[in-house]
């Protein structure tokens, strides 16, 4: 599968915001890269600025374009605001929900869990990483030695990261349930939503 594979801290200073996770660099240097300094930059235009906010939540969940486009045609497709349903097709992903529920230290690690089969979701093993949960929907690690092990390292060393109130987890059972649907409130996105679905119906 295609993913981003250039550098991070580069992108994370050009928006601003650690996308890809804290980063003392981001700290050091919070202006834009390039040789040029921390100079000012002409204000985006309204197109330019829907561009920056879809690159944010792109990189965020670690998708390419047409996979991210498929998301939003998904969500244009349903009955409610564009924007929020968007983002609850993006958080609801299987690969976002095994990093928030801290079996990954990060999405990237996330898919490749996913990947390599060390995921179930309902008693079956699901190897995409953009499957779509439900409501009641359970996920599990694997009852493998090496699933178990990798998932073990990940939940200690993600305890300063709290599981979302939508999701239930049993450490113990290294397995969690979808309660709900998550709300805009419960993802608190890192970007304008709304700006994305105004770039996309130009």
């Amino acid at each position: 599968m295609a993913r981003y594979t250039g550098p991070r801290v580069r992108i994370s200073r050009r928006f601003g915001i650690p996308i890809f996770g804290p980063t003392k660099y981001l700290e050091r240097r919070n202006y834009g890269p390039g040789v040029h300094g921390p100079k000012s930059r002409r204000k985006p235009t309204d197109y330019g600025q829907g561009l920056i906010e879809k690159q944010k939540l792109r990189y965020y969940y670690g998708l390419m374009e047409r996979q991210f486009r498929g998301a939003y045609e998904r969500a244009l497709r349903r009955r409610g605001v564009t924007g929020e349903t968007l983002l609850q097709i993006l958080e609801t992903r299987l690969d976002n929900v095994v990093y928030l529920l801290g079996f990954a230290s990060t999405r990237a690690a996330a898919r490749q869990m996913v990947n390599h089969g060390h995921i179930r979701v309902n008693g079956r093993k699901v190897g995409i990483p953009s499957h779509a949960l439900r409501v009641n929907d359970v996920v599990e690690v694997r009852d493998r030695s090496v699933s178990r092990q990798m998932a073990t390292k990940n939940l200690e060393a993600s305890t300063s990261r709290a599981v979302p109130d939508w999701l239930q987890l049993n450490k113990e059972a290294f397995r969690a349930t979808v309660a709900r649907v998550p709300t805009r409130d419960d993802i608190q996105p890192i970007a304008n939503e709304q700006a994305v679905v105004e770039f996309y119906s130009r």
